[in-house]
């Protein structure tokens, strides 16, 4: 019960964040670059739910249209990456011998660099843009699905109806993708939900380093560095861009920690 009522926790978070980004149109206020300058860095009230910034736009439309960006950003580049990740572990798994070796070296020397810091430095080479921050994500997380997926196949691989399908002369990829792959999905699953809380955490960074979306387009990151210097006088510039990163985060998670939850068959 205990792990179904954090899914639905989760679930409604994420929904609520979901449905800011498919309906910003809709609920937002104002356009996210208007400007009023009649209302500049006005605290949050009647005329401004969340408060206006510097240049007199509406904080609360901001931040339901930096949703966008983050969400695209994640689901493109977790996407991304588990599809290359995937084939990659699979292969790696079930082939095993030069394959096996040759996947895992590569993969090796993508882990020995700190993900934040791969990052900034694939978004760096490429310059700033929306583009360049889903290629950061999408090489990040590439080698940890491809980990992620070796570890089961490689135990699955062995097992006794592997070997009977086998027998009766399936080929090699019919094996891997019809017998194999479904049996080893569910933790690939929760690792994905995992990693999307962690995409959004990580393009808002790279949105406040300059390496995401670019002003005037709104994303939670680059709010939070707009704002930074206004902490005194103006604190919501910043935290209401922070209380969404964090729920978005927080709601993904929830997601994830549930799903293992329930997906492993030896959770008490």
């Amino acid at each position: 019960m205990a792990r179904s009522t954090v899914v639905v926790i989760g679930a409604v978070f994420a929904l609520v964040i979901v449905g800011m980004a498919l309906f910003a149109g809709a609920l937002a206020p104002s356009p996210p670059d208007e400007q009023n300058f009649d209302l500049i860095e006005a605290r949050p009230g009647a005329q401004a739910l969340f408060g206006t910034d510097r240049f007199g736009r509406d904080v609360l439309s901001r931040v339901i249209y930096g949703a966008r960006v983050s969400l695209y950003v994640a689901v493109t580049s977790i996407g991304l990456a588990m599809l290359v990740g995937g084939v990659l572990g699979l292969t790696a798994g079930y082939a095993g011998g030069v394959w096996d070796n040759a996947i895992n070296r590569v993969m090796d020397v993508f882990f020995s660099i700190p993900g934040l810091l791969l990052a900034v430095g694939v978004a760096a080479m490429r310059g700033p843009g929306v583009n360049s921050a889903v290629v950061a994500i999408t090489i990040v997380y590439t080698p940890l699905f491809a980990r992620v997926m070796r570890g089961p196949v490689l135990a699955e691989r062995e097992k006794e109806y592997i070997e009977a399908v086998r027998a009766l002369g399936a080929s090699r990829l019919v094996v891997a993708l019809k017998h194999l792959l479904p049996n080893v999905l569910s933790p690939f699953v929760v690792q994905g939900t995992v990693a999307f809380s962690q995409a959004i955490l990580i393009e808002a960074s790279l949105s406040y380093l300059g390496l995401s979306a670019q002003p005037p387009t709104p994303s939670w990151g680059n709010m939070l560095n707009e704002g930074r210097t206004y902490l005194e006088t103006a604190p919501w510039i910043s935290v209401f861009p922070g209380v969404a990163i964090m729920t978005a985060v927080l709601a993904f998670n929830l997601i994830g920690d549930g799903l293992r939850d329930i997906l492993d068959p030896n959770a008490s």
